[in-house]
């Protein structure tokens, strides 16, 4: 059986992706969770992913004798291992706009990822709201995201970014995760989408459990002394 090694729920944003991506798709894995501790060279997080990938870092994902360590790659596997599972969009340019707007995310929005990163147990709108105001790359890249999504739901008629869930709706989830908690501004019909993937079963599964973990990270919160 395939496994995927990943962190804590409540903050592990790359862990998130493939992990809904299998289970919105009914691929059935084993789940390995990995506390954070720390990500310092000799801590338990990193000895025991460490022990399986050359990063140490999650997510990785284990098929056999096999090891895949970036989310992009293991999406690619995914799809290919399952094809009937239809991950990508059937259309070939359509699965090449998905592609494109994957690896967006996977390179790009690191204002938005530094400024807000993923917690699903907390509210923090006073936070988003400072940031907002003081943060002209975090308007910067909720604004492309606005845009992208705005043209992804208007061209493919919803109710995902490609009509039906994709790897691209998997990959984004995080982000909707983030909109939710720093309650950042968007238009009515992104905020419908963010509901929309948050009420998906995998994502909802991935929410239940984030709020039952109750492992308060302090060096994950830096604008919190305590849950």
């Amino acid at each position: 059986m395939i496994q995927l090694y990943i962190g804590n729920k409540n903050y592990s944003s790359w862990s998130m992706r493939p992990w809904v991506l299998l289970r919105q798709a009914g691929i059935v894995f084993e789940e390995v969770r990995v506390r954070f501790d720390s990500f310092e060279a000799g801590s338990e997080f990193k000895r025991t992913v460490g022990a399986v990938s050359p990063t140490g870092k999650v997510p990785v994902l284990v098929d056999g004798e096999l090891v895949v360590w970036d989310t992009l790659a293991i999406a690619e596997y995914l799809a290919e291992t399952y094809p009937e599972k239809q991950l990508w969009p059937e259309d070939k340019a359509a699965r090449a706009r998905a592609r494109s707007v994957c690896a967006e995310m996977h390179s790009g929005f690191t204002a938005l990822r530094g400024a807000c990163p993923m917690n699903i147990e907390a509210s923090l709108p006073d936070t988003g709201a400072l940031l907002w105001r003081d943060k002209a790359a975090v308007r910067a890249d909720v604004q492309r995201l606005i845009e992208m999504w705005t043209g992804l739901l208007t061209q493919y008629g919803g109710p995902m970014l490609f009509g039906q869930f994709t790897i691209a709706d998997a990959y984004f989830a995080p982000v909707c995760m983030r909109l939710t908690t720093y309650g950042l501004p968007v238009p009515p019909h992104i905020a419908a989408y963010v509901d929309r993937v948050r009420a998906l079963p995998g994502v909802n599964a991935w929410i239940a459990d984030a709020l039952a973990e109750q492992d308060f990270r302090a060096f994950e919160e830096p604008y919190r002394l305590t849950r």
